[in-house]
């Protein structure tokens, strides 16, 4: 009995882990250059790795969940990826 509920256990941990996973092909659908343009922001930040980028119409790049030296932040790039706002929670 011990061991089933063990396993069981052991199972659910593992689904629970894969279904949170970063999934990177999501950057596959941006513009030809948004990546780099937020990797060399990031790096210059102190901060590296996100959870996700996206583009506005109007062109800004949010970053969500950067993770930087001074904790995880929200960035939020103009078209030239200059940083208009970054907040920390």
């Amino acid at each position: 009995m011990i061991k089933t509920v063990s396993l069981a256990a052991a199972l659910a941990l593992a689904a629970t882990t894969f279904a949170y996973a970063d999934d990177d092909d999501d950057d596959k659908d941006l513009p030809a250059g948004v990546v780099e343009k937020v990797e060399e922001v990031l790096s210059t930040l102190n901060c590296e790795g996100y959870e996700d980028i996206e583009v506005e119409d109007n062109g800004t790049i949010e970053i969500e969940d950067a993770k930087c030296k001074a904790g995880v932040m929200d960035i939020k790039l103009d078209k030239d990826g200059k940083v208009i706002v970054m907040s920390a929670y």
